[in-house]
């Protein structure tokens, strides 16, 4: 007995709707909430590091803490956001100061503080109305950083 194309489709129509799938947005290393004792590593590392690889490192760290941030935003734990917001303007300060020694690695280090920034972006919405202007202002820094991390990538 041959069957045809269309019933073939509707023999297997209901078996793709029953079989279980993934979640479309699985979780990612980008939500992996650091603990101190990682950041702490990744602040020596950081510091550490050879003038031309800080740019990426500082990077790095900026992002773990923006995910960080992001995750006592949404807690609604204010105290923790602002303290850790203050830390992430204080490492965007230190990239701005010294991205002309930082050259290694810059289009990575563009590329994933624009992530950051994004990342802080959608996350404005869930901060308290005492605490956006904070937010913001961090959010100012970090974009300011990022566009100067793509004026170096276009210069190299």
């Amino acid at each position: 007995m041959k069957m045809t194309s269309r019933a073939l489709a509707l023999l297997f129509i209901p078996i793709l709707f029953l079989t279980p799938t993934p979640p479309v947005h699985a979780a990612t290393a980008d939500d992996t909430v650091p603990d101190a004792q990682t950041l702490a590593q990744m602040e020596v590392q950081a510091r550490q590091a050879n003038p031309r690889d800080q740019c990426y490192l500082y990077t790095q760290l900026v992002h773990t803490m923006t995910v960080m941030a992001v995750k006592q935003i949404a807690d609604g734990d204010d105290n923790g956001a602002n303290a850790t917001l203050k830390e992430i303007n204080y490492y965007a300060q230190i990239i701005q100061a010294n991205l002309a020694l930082n050259t290694k690695r810059l289009k990575n280090a563009q590329m994933l503080m624009d992530r950051t920034t994004v990342r802080l972006a959608e996350a404005l919405h869930l901060t308290s109305d005492e605490d956006r202007a904070d937010a913001k202002a961090t959010l100012k820094q970090l974009n300011l950083v990022q566009n100067q991390l793509l004026n170096q990538v276009f210069k190299h």
